[in-house]
C-alpha cells in the first residue's frame, strides 16, 4: 500500500467532516447541543466499528472516511458554539482552550492505539478500531449530558458588550456577501495547507535530511502535537485581544521564519529542525483558534454556529491539498527542502490578504450589536 493510498481514508474523513459542519450549524439551536452530539457520537462509532471489519481501501474510505468523518463533522462545532455563548467576554480564549483537546488528543490516542494494535497481533488495527469506536461513543454520549446552550439573552454578570462604531443598517448582510469572508476563508486554507503538509513530511524530513533515526523521528511528532495544541488558546487570546488580523499576521510570520530556518537545515541540524517544525505546528494550532474566533468577531455572533460551519470548509480544502501534496512533495521537487520555499511564499500572500480583508464590515452589524 503506497503512502498516498494509505492517507486516503484519513483525507476523506477530514474533507467529509468539514463539509458536515455547515449543515450541523443550522440545527444546533433547533435540536440542542446534547441531541446533536449524541447523533454524531453514534454515527462516528458506527463508522469506527465498521472499519474494523473491512478488507479493502475503498471500504475503509466509506466506513472510516465517510461515515466516521460525518460523525466527527456533526460533533466538532457543537462545543465551540456552546462555549462561545457561555463566555462572550472571553470568547477567543474559551474557543482556543476548547479546541486544544483536538490538537493534544494524539498524545493519548496514538500510544493507546499502538499498544492495542501490538497486543492484537496480525491485523491488530481491526479490533483496535472496534474498541476505539465503542469507547469514543460511550465517552461522547456521557459528555453530551452536560452540554447545553445558555438561555436566550444570557450574558455574564457584570459584563457589558463593547460598543462598535459601525454605520447603522436596517438589516445585516449575509456573511457570504462580504469580502471579509473570502479573505478569512483563503487565509484559513493557507494556514491549514502549510501546517498539515508540514506534519505529513515531518518524519521523512527528520530521517532524510537531518538523519535522525526512525524512533527519534517518531518521538518528534508528539512534541509537535504539544505545540499544535498550545497554539490554540494562545492565538485565540491574541485574536480576541489584538484583532484577528494581527493574530493571522503573527501566525504567517512564524511560518516564514520557520521556512527560512528549514532552508539551511543539513545533517545534524536537529535543534533547527525541531524549532522550525514547532513554530509551524504552533501556527497550525493557532489557525484552529483564529478561524472560529474571527468568525465570532468579524460577523454576527448570533449566526456563529452556521457561519463557522461555512468558514470551516476551508479546513477541508486545506487538508485535502496539504495531505495529498505532502506525500508527493519530494517526487515533484526532488527534495523536501523545496516545500519551504512554497510555504514561505504562501505565508507572505496570507499576510497581504490578512492586512486588506480581515476587518469587520459595518454592513454585517445588526441593531443589537450597534447599541
Amino acid at each position: 500500500m503506497g503512502a498516498t493510498q494509505a492517507l486516503l481514508p484519513f483525507t476523506v474523513l477530514l474533507v467529509v467532516f468539514s463539509i458536515l459542519m455547515p449543515i450541523t450549524g443550522f440545527y444546533i439551536e433547533r435540536f440542542g447541543a446534547r441531541s446533536i452530539i449524541a447523533v454524531g457520537a453514534i454515527v462516528m462509532g458506527i463508522g469506527y466499528t465498521a472499519s474494523g471489519f473491512v478488507n479493502s481501501i475503498p471500504m475503509l474510505v466509506l466506513t472510516y472516511g465517510v461515515i466516521a468523518g460525518a460523525g466527527v463533522g456533526i460533533v466538532y462545532g457543537v462545543p465551540l458554539a456552546v462555549v462561545a455563548k457561555w463566555f462572550p467576554d472571553r470568547k477567543g480564549l474559551a474557543v482556543g482552550t476548547t479546541v486544544i483537546g483536538f490538537g493534544l488528543s494524539p498524545l493519548v490516542t496514538a500510544p493507546l492505539a499502538r499498544n492495542l494494535i501490538a497486543a492484537n497481533g496480525t491485523d491488530g488495527w481491526k479490533p483496535t478500531l472496534v474498541t476505539l469506536g465503542i469507547a469514543f461513543t460511550l465517552i461522547m454520549l456521557a459528555i453530551a449530558t452536560v452540554l447545553k446552550l445558555p438561555p436566550a439573552g444570557w450574558q455574564p454578570q457584570g459584563w457589558t458588550p463593547a460598543a462598535h462604531s459601525f454605520i447603522p443598517t436596517t438589516a445585516s448582510v449575509p456573511m457570504l456577501q462580504t469580502r471579509t469572508f473570502y479573505g478569512l476563508w483563503t487565509c484559513f486554507i493557507i494556514g491549514t495547507f502549510v501546517g498539515l503538509a508540514a506534519i505529513g513530511i515531518a518524519s521523512p524530513v527528520a530521517q532524510e535530511i537531518v538523519k535522525l533515526d526512525a524512533g527519534v523521528a517518531a518521538w518528534t511528532v508528539s512534541l509537535f502535537a504539544i505545540f499544535n495544541g498550545a497554539g490554540r488558546p494562545f492565538f485565540g487570546w491574541v485574536a480576541d485581544r489584538f484583532s484577528p488580523r494581527n493574530a493571522a499576521i503573527a501566525c504567517y510570520v512564524l511560518v516564514i521564519v520557520a521556512s527560512l530556518m528549514m532552508l539551511s537545515v543539513r545533517e545534524g541540524s536537529t535543534f533547527t529542525y525541531l524549532l522550525a517544525f514547532c513554530l509551524i505546528t504552533f501556527s497550525l494550532g493557532g489557525w484552529l483558534a483564529i478561524a472560529p474566533t474571527s468568525t465570532l468577531i468579524l460577523f454576527r455572533s448570533a449566526d456563529y454556529a452556521k457561519n463557522y460551519g461555512i468558514v470551516f470548509t476551508a479546513f477541508g480544502m486545506g487538508a485535502l491539498l496539504g495531505t495529498l501534496t505532502a506525500g508527493r512533495m519530494r517526487d515533484l521537487f526532488g527534495s523536501f527542502t523545496s516545500f519551504f520555499y512554497i510555504s514561505a511564499v504562501l505565508a507572505a500572500i496570507g499576510i497581504v490578504l490578512a492586512v486588506f480583508t480581515l476587518k469587520r464590515s459595518p454592513l454585517v452589524a445588526s441593531a443589537p450589536e450597534l447599541n
